[in-house]
C-alpha cells in the first residue's frame, strides 16, 4: 500500500485535505478531511438575545455572512412571529444577489477556471485570459458594492435586522445598482460561453440526489419555507432535521449529512435541476442550451450552473431595485411573541443553508447550524471515489489522479471554516 498526499488543496476556503487509500489498483477508501476544529457557535450564542444572535452568526464565515445573517432573521422571525414589510422583503432578495454574483464570480472565474484552462493561478492566467480575469474582478467588485448598500459595510454588514433594515439605500445608490447590472451582463455570459465549451472528464460521474430551497410563487430564487428534492417530493423546511440526519465520522471535524441513509449535494447544480424551469430571460436561454442528463451525474458542471445563475442575478437587479425605490421607507416589524421556535432556509452561494431556533423569554435556547459543504461532503467523497476507481482502471499513474481530484473538491466550492479544509492520496 502507498501514500500519495497533496496538502493543502488550494483554491478553496479553508484548511483540510483528501485521503485517498490505495491497495494496488484499489480503491479502499476516500475520505474528505477537515482539519478546521469545531467553531462551537450554537453554543456561544445560547443564552444571548436574538439581535445579538443575528450580528455573532454571520461570524461563521467572511463568504456568506449576508446567507448566514439572513438565515438566521429568517428562522427567529418565525419564532417571534415578525412579519417584515415588503420592502424589506425586497431589500434582503437584492442582498443575495449581490452575494451570489460576488461569490460565483469569484469562484468561477478566478478558483476553477484555472484548472480546466490549464494554469496553476488566475495570475497565471493573465497575459492570455486577462480580459476573463478583469470580468471577473468587475463582478466581484459590484457584487461586494451591492452588498455594501444593503447591509452597511462589504463584510459582516450589521445593517439587516430582525423586522427590517437600520437604513434604506438613496435612488441614486439603486439607480447606479440597476444601471451596472446591466452593463456588466456581457461579462455573465461570457462566463457561461466560457464554462459550456469545457469538456467535462466523466470519471466521476454517478447519480445523486439533489436538494434545494423551494422559492415562493413558482419563481428561482435563494430563500423559501420548504424544500425540492430531485425525486420529486417537496418537504417543509422545519423537517431540516430528516432532511440531513447529521452525524460524526472520525476524520473530520465537520458533520456529516445523509438523506435516507444516502449522500446528496446541494448548490448551484441542485437548484437548477430542481427551479432551472423557473428561470426567465437570458439565464433560461442559457439553461435550455446547456443543461442536460449528465447535471445529474457529474458534480463538474457546478460551475457552469454557477455561471447561468451570475446572469439570473444580474438581469434580476434591476427589477428588484425599481421596486425598492418606489416604497417609502416603513419602519421595523416589531415582535409579537416572546416565546417561540423557527427554521431559516436560504441558498447560500453553496446550497441550503439552515438556522433553527428556539427562544424562551426573548433568549435563545437553542440554535442548530447546519452548512451547505457539511451536507455536501459525503457526496463529494462518493465521486471522489468513482473518479480514482475509473483512472486507475484505465492504467492512471498515480500522480495523474491528483488534479481531477482536487478539480472535483473545488466545483463543490466547499466553504470549509463553514462546515466546521481537502488531497492525500494514500496506498497502505
Amino acid at each position: 500500500m502507498k501514500t500519495l498526499e497533496v496538502v493543502p488543496l488550494a483554491r478553496v476556503e479553508g484548511d483540510g485535505g483528501i485521503t485517498v487509500t490505495l491497495d494496488g489498483k484499489k480503491v479502499k477508501s476516500v475520505t474528505l478531511d477537515v482539519h478546521e476544529g469545531p467553531r462551537l457557535i450554537e453554543q456561544l450564542v445560547k443564552g444571548m438575545t436574538p439581535e445579538d444572535d443575528i450580528n455573532v452568526v454571520p461570524r461563521i464565515c467572511a463568504i456568506c455572512t449576508l446567507s448566514h445573517k439572513y438565515a438566521a432573521i429568517r428562522g427567529l422571525e418565525k419564532a417571534l412571529a415578525i412579519d417584515p414589510p415588503e420592502k424589506a422583503q425586497l431589500m434582503r432578495d437584492l442582498m443575495m444577489l449581490g452575494e451570489n454574483v460576488e461569490s460565483n464570480s469569484l469562484h468561477t472565474f478566478l478558483l476553477a477556471l484555472p484548472d480546466f484552462l490549464g494554469y496553476p493561478s488566475a495570475i497565471a492566467m493573465l497575459n492570455d485570459y486577462g480580459d476573463d480575469v478583469k470580468r471577473a474582478l468587475r463582478l466581484k467588485k459590484f457584487g461586494n458594492y451591492v452588498m455594501e448598500v444593503t447591509s452597511g459595510r462589504i463584510v459582516h454588514g450589521e445593517n439587516p435586522g430582525l423586522g427590517g433594515f437600520g437604513k434604506y439605500p438613496s435612488k441614486k445608490q439603486l439607480s447606479d445598482i440597476s444601471l451596472r447590472s446591466k452593463e456588466l451582463l456581457p461579462d455573465a455570459v461570457r462566463a457561461v460561453e466560457l464554462f459550456s465549451s469545457i469538456e467535462y472528464s466523466e470519471y466521476s460521474e454517478v447519480d445523486t440526489t439533489f436538494m434545494s430551497v423551494n422559492a415562493p410563487n413558482e419563481q428561482f430564487g435563494l430563500a423559501g419555507d420548504s424544500i425540492l428534492i430531485s425525486n420529486g417530493n417537496e418537504t417543509s423546511a422545519d423537517d431540516y432535521k430528516k432532511l440531513t440526519s447529521e452525524r460524526v465520522v472520525p476524520h473530520s471535524f465537520a458533520k456529516r449529512s445523509k438523506f435516507n441513509e444516502r449522500p446528496f449535494t446541494v448548490g448551484a447544480n441542485a437548484r437548477m435541476i430542481n427551479m432551472g424551469k423557473r428561470l426567465d430571460g437570458q439565464a433560461a436561454d442559457l439553461f435550455k442550451e446547456n443543461y442536460s442528463d449528465r447535471w445529474l451525474r457529474n458534480p463538474l458542471l457546478n460551475n457552469l450552473a454557477q455561471t447561468i445563475e451570475i446572469v439570473w442575478a444580474l438581469e434580476h437587479m434591476p427589477e428588484t431595485t425599481e421596486k425598492i425605490a418606489a416604497l417609502d421607507d416603513p419602519a421595523r416589524a416589531e415582535a409579537t411573541r416572546t416565546t417561540g421556535s423557527g427554521t431559516g432556509a436560504v441558498e447560500a452561494p453553496r446550497g441550503i443553508l439552515y438556522h433553527h431556533y428556539e427562544v424562551k423569554e426573548g433568549l435563545i435556547e437553542v440554535a442548530d447550524i447546519i452548512t451547505p459543504t457539511a451536507q455536501n461532503l459525503d457526496d463529494i467523497e462518493v465521486h471522489l471515489k468513482a473518479c480514482a476507481e475509473r483512472m486507475l482502471a484505465e492504467g492512471k499513474k498515480d500522480e495523474e489522479l491528483l488534479l481531477p481530484l482536487e478539480m472535483i473538491a473545488r466545483a463543490y466550492d466547499p466553504c470549509i471554516s463553514c462546515a466546521t479544509h481537502l488531497v492525500n492520496l494514500k496506498r497502505v
